[in-house]
């Protein structure tokens, strides 16, 4: 009896122990072999630094097909999580669109949600018993909002939970969504708490692309950085307080001392995002004659490229898997009658799969665009990575070479296009050498900095067309203009991945906690290997019968041994 009594009062002591011990630390355990449930270290230390208010509306709410489900119930655990880390206040709000609505309102609560940014999404996949589609409307976003009690002004972000990727099933995307999550939801939380602003800067003063057609994507990166304009000049230390530069689509040549301010700015550790293009097209040759002239486009920069590992190829990739334009296919004469054609100029670029910039977003749409390789493969210190490829029917045409509309004629057979993944987009890190390592400083540079012939660790992403940053322009009411959304084809009302891209772009060169890494982040698909609606009545038995026999055979046992150890022993 002592011996029992000591074990239970050891026992009751551990316990006790250990509850105490959970009150002051922290104790997580995820036994999955993808961590599916835990956060990063960078996610714990921002979450600790949160303070104030935060309300986190989750619209994902109300009938919701299975899939969904599962999602909404990923996000509010993720938002658990950061509760569990955070001494901030998050409060966490569920709002169902549908809820309590007729029709008439519930349709104009969608068109509130859709003018605040929130798209809705027509979810289709389920059927009845009789196979017919159950169609429901969700709304997969999260707004994160923080309330500031000093002037009593909210700001919020918006998050979109579901991401779509062609030529994937809805299974797939809601899984890759889940593994967005963290980052998603963390950026959001960055934004709003980022007290300190990074600077970040458009080179400008060699033709390179009008604010106009870059309104789009600055307005998104005006989220996170500062962004400013203007010429590198002669001075290198005019750029060090920029985490990264920007240089979209330039025309005309840059001179030596330019380059050289653009070199050392690398060579100290500076980040550049280079938008080139390979040929220079005259648009307005090409829209009033169907036909003009490429000629390559040099800019003065290639022996640059070149030395840092990459060279831009002078011609022009057409590929079948392409935008579609209007063509007018009426004779001479004719009332107009147009018809969508594959404009083989635009390819929709592939983008790779793994690396964190690129990962889970949609084709980038692109025009008169060139190829990229890599030179210097022998380069240890330089790791390479190419983000978008063409598909695998494109021909590559050579320039000087005739641009003409007439293209859209051509066959899709596998004897033009014989080209295949030609890349189009490539990101490296590492150290760099100087292209004026044993040459000439030009003259007129001023500098209190040393020469430097190498780079500190560093990275560049150079991509081989500047039209992949360019939103369209339409004509709006009183000679104004409208801005398209980068990356919407108005012809098809597709929404493709520019933007998504070039921000992923700019957050990885200037990301030095290991943010992006989320990005890259996995979960495992696991999918019945029989679908359930063949053997939907034998699921459903083993979930109502296995149960009680397992409870049946467990107390069929506890009686067997309980009477043979406290039975009533027979006597002679």
């Amino acid at each position: 009896m002592k011996n029992n009594k000591l074990g239970t009062i050891l026992a009751c002591a551990i316990v006790l122990l250990f509850s105490l011990g959970t009150q002051f630390q922290l104790f997580r355990w995820d036994v999955t072999s993808e961590k599916r449930y835990s956060v990063s270290e960078n996610t714990q230390e921002l979450m600790e630094q949160l303070k104030g208010e935060y309300d986190v509306k989750i619209y994902l709410d109300g009938d919701l097909s299975a899939g969904f489900l599962r999602l909404r119930k990923s996000t509010k655990e993720m938002l658990e999580e950061f509760q569990a880390y955070s001494d901030a206040g998050i409060n966490i709000i569920f709002e169902n669109p549908t809820q309590g609505k007729d029709e008439e309102a519930q349709n104009k609560h969608y068109e509130e949600l859709e003018q605040k940014g929130l798209r809705i999404l027509l979810d289709n996949e389920d059927k009845n018993d009789e196979g017919q589609r159950i169609e429901r409307l969700v709304c997969p976003w999260v707004t994160v909002s923080q309330r500031s009690s000093e002037n009593k002004k909210t700001r919020s972000v918006n998050v979109c939970l579901y991401k779509e990727q062609d030529g994937a099933s809805r299974e797939e995307c809601l899984v890759n969504s889940e593994a967005n999550l963290e980052y998603a939801l963390t950026d959001a939380f960055r934004q709003l708490a980022n007290t300190k602003v990074s600077k970040i800067a458009f080179i400008e003063g060699h033709g390179e692309k009008p604010d106009a057609l870059t309104y789009d994507i600055e307005k998104e990166l005006s989220h996170y950085y500062q962004i400013d304009k203007g010429q590198p000049g002669n001075c290198p230390d005019s750029l060090f307080s920029y985490k990264a530069i920007i240089v979209a689509g330039p025309t005309s040549s840059f001179s030596e001392e330019e380059k050289f301010v653009l070199d050392q700015y690398i060579m100290n550790g500076g980040k550049v995002l280079w938008l080139i293009d390979g040929v220079r097209i005259s648009l307005d040759s090409l829209r009033t004659q169907s036909a003009t002239i490429g000629i390559a486009n040099d800019v003065n920069l290639q022996d640059m490229l070149f030395r840092y590992g990459a060279r831009i190829e002078p011609v022009l990739v057409q590929d079948v898997q392409c935008v579609k334009v209007p063509v007018n296919t009426a004779r001479e004469n004719e009332a107009p009658k147009w018809k969508p054609m594959p404009w083989y100029y635009s390819p929709l670029l592939l983008t790779a799969p793994n690396h964190p910039i690129t990962k889970n977003v949609t084709p980038v749409k692109s025009e008169f665009t060139s190829g990229i390789n890599f030179v210097g493969k022998d380069d240890k210190d330089v790791k390479k990575y190419i983000l978008l490829v063409t598909s695998t029917s494109s021909h590559v045409q050579q320039m000087p070479g005739m641009v003409s509309m007439n293209i859209v004629n051509v066959e899709q057979n596998g004897q033009y296009f014989n080209a295949a993944n030609i890349p189009v987009a490539v990101a490296m890190e590492g150290h760099f050498t100087s292209v004026y390592k044993n040459r000439m400083i030009p003259k007129g540079v001023y500098t209190d900095q040393m020469f430097s012939d190498k780079s500190y660790t560093t990275k560049m992403i150079i991509v081989a067309n500047s039209s992949v940053i360019c939103n369209e322009v339409t004509p709006g009411q009183n000679g104004g203009m409208n801005i398209v959304p980068l990356g919407y084809d108005r012809y098809e009302g597709r929404q493709y991945g520019n933007k998504d891209f070039i921000l992923n772009c700019v957050n990885y060169l200037t990301d030095d906690k290991g943010w992006m890494d989320l990005r890259a982040r996995e979960l495992q698909l696991r999918l019945l290997n029989v679908p359930a609606t063949k053997m939907k009545t034998f699921w459903k038995s083993v979930n109502i019968f296995f149960p009680l026999i397992v409870l049946g055979l467990f107390g069929a046992a506890f009686l067997f041994i309980r009477k043979k150890k406290y039975g009533v022993k027979k006597t002679a």
